[in-house]
């Protein structure tokens, strides 16, 4: 065993520590969050500490089959949280109010695809 796979087993052994603390608060939040978007935002978290448990088994084995499904989870994550936020958004719509961070739904705020304003002006007479 040379000095540099020393190097790479006390790396990776501190980064599972780090990666696995990083798990337990994050699943905290899951649970705990106040609203749901903090929910959503922790589940994309969590999305992205698995995709670095995955790295970490990568080089710890050698293995580089580990890198394509770390990927793939990527997409699979990146995916799901438009999803979230898609439904979030619709679900404060239908409400009639705010999404939980305060933001302003697009009809409120005057950006909807039907909103009059000089993107939309039928007359074209909009500050050009």
């Amino acid at each position: 065993m040379t000095a540099t796979d020393a190097l790479i087993g006390m790396a990776c052994n501190f980064a599972l520590v780090v990666l696995g603390l990083s798990l337990l608060l994050t699943v905290y939040r899951v649970v705990r969050g106040p609203t749901l978007p903090d929910r959503v935002l922790a589940l994309d978290m969590l999305v992205g500490i698995a995709i670095g448990f995955i790295a970490v088994i990568a080089i710890r084995t050698r293995y580089a089959l580990y890198v394509d499904i770390a990927i793939a989870l990527g997409l699979v994550g990146f995916l799901a949280t438009v999803a979230f936020a898609r439904f979030i958004l619709a679900r404060a719509l239908v409400k009639g109010q705010p999404a939980g961070d305060g933001a302003v739904p697009l009809a409120e705020a005057g950006g909807g695809p039907g909103a009059a304003g000089p993107a939309n002006d039928p007359s074209r007479k909009g500050s050009d």
